[in-house]
């Protein structure tokens, strides 16, 4: 009895540790951590989002700045009246567009027939000294005239033909042709003021009939729209990425969607105490002259950099807690949310310091849908 109660109390412990020692059911394994924020869609779904492969590239950062458009005053003309006198057959008013050398107005000018009184005089004085001269020389030839009076009759003809040169040349400057009398036509003491340069009357402060005179103010002014100059204000610590002829773009609110190729022209050479700006002018092409002077515009001027980086779109971007994520594609319906690292880039887009790959495919366009789509899920 004693013996195998001693044997059924040897027997119990190795059965309790052969029980302890039998397998547990395993723990169902934790969901990896990149599983989390993922997202499917349906075929229709993935038709309203937009997906971009990222490559390596040169990115092009830039510096923005606001300007106001002005004139291109090196293709500007200014017109004064040549002489005094009465404006006859005005043609422009402002918005017209000229052409160069069309008449805009006469002026009918005393001083006009004063200089056309001397032209004709001096013709005639020519015709005199020709006639004495070809005599002298005549007499001279058969000893009937003195050498000094052919010498003299020489200088009378050289003066006389000086005489006609200079009173044609103050004909010209008025803009009268000197020729025409020579043809046998009347010249006209009025005054023909011709368009210098093409373009756009802009201002105009005369009336047919009215008499002008020696006043420095323009009667009309005329601009060359094709192209104009945009004044921006660019903060003193970009001034040292900036040299003429960098290109840039140029953008207004009354063309919201329209970019106008620019490039640095002249940059200045005073800085504003107070605003700590410097004037920057820029050369902007004009076509169909939208621009107008005095618009506000907006200046993009890019800065190239030497090494490639890893760009993606902006928009591509979400931000939740101060983290900055971004979907990847997964599969061919799924896309997971990614943490990652952005800095500013050029426009519309940001270079990726850490978090994705060349190659890898995000949503540039969409992430509204996907992050709706991860907010149902977690509240299923």
């Amino acid at each position: 009895m004693k013996r195998s109660t001693l044997a059924l109390l040897a027997i119990i412990p190795m059965v309790a540790c052969h029980s302890s020692a039998t397998p547990q059911p395993a723990a169902p394994p934790a969901v990896p951590e990149a599983a989390t924020g993922r997202v499917q869609l349906d075929a229709s779904q993935l038709q309203q989002v937009r997906i971009e492969e990222l490559s390596v590239h040169a990115p092009a950062d830039s510096i923005q700045a606001t300007g106001t458009v002005e004139f291109n005053t090196d293709r500007m003309a200014r017109i004064l009246p040549p002489v005094a006198g009465q404006v006859q057959n005005l043609r422009v008013n402002v918005g017209d567009a000229v052409r160069k050398g069309d008449v805009l107005f006469v002026i009918s000018s005393r001083e006009a027939a004063g200089a056309i009184a001397d032209y004709l005089g001096s013709r005639k004085d020519l015709e005199l000294s020709e006639k004495t001269y070809a005599m002298t020389k005549d007499l001279f030839e058969h000893q009937a005239a003195s050498r000094i009076a052919l010498s003299q009759s020489e200088n009378d003809l050289a003066k006389a033909k000086a005489k006609v040169q200079q009173t044609a040349e103050v004909l010209q400057v008025m803009g009268l042709d000197a020729k025409a009398e020579e043809a046998g036509a009347p010249i006209q003491a009025r005054v023909p003021v011709r368009s210098p340069i093409g373009g756009t009357v802009t201002d105009r402060n005369l009336t047919d009939g009215q008499f002008v005179g020696s006043d420095p103010a323009p009667l009309i002014t005329i601009a060359d729209l094709s192209t104009v100059w945009v004044q921006a204000d660019v903060f003193e610590r970009d001034l040292h990425s900036i040299t003429p002829g960098q290109k840039a773009l140029v953008t207004t609110s009354a063309y919201p969607e329209d970019r106008f190729s620019a490039q640095v022209s002249r940059i200045g050479t005073v800085v504003d105490s107070q605003t700590r700006t410097a004037k920057v002018r820029f050369a902007v092409a004009n076509p169909g002259a939208r621009l107008k002077p005095g618009m506000f515009t907006t200046m993009s001027l890019y800065l190239p950099q030497a090494a490639g980086s890893l760009t993606m779109p902006a928009k591509a971007v979400f931000v939740e807690g101060g983290r900055s994520f971004a979907y990847v594609q997964v599969g061919p319906l799924e896309f997971a949310r990614r943490e990652i690292e952005t800095a500013a880039g050029g426009a519309e887009r940001v270079r990726v310091v850490r978090g994705l790959s060349a190659g890898e495919r995000v949503i540039s366009d969409g992430v509204l849908l996907l992050r709706q789509r991860e907010a149902d899920a977690q509240q299923r």
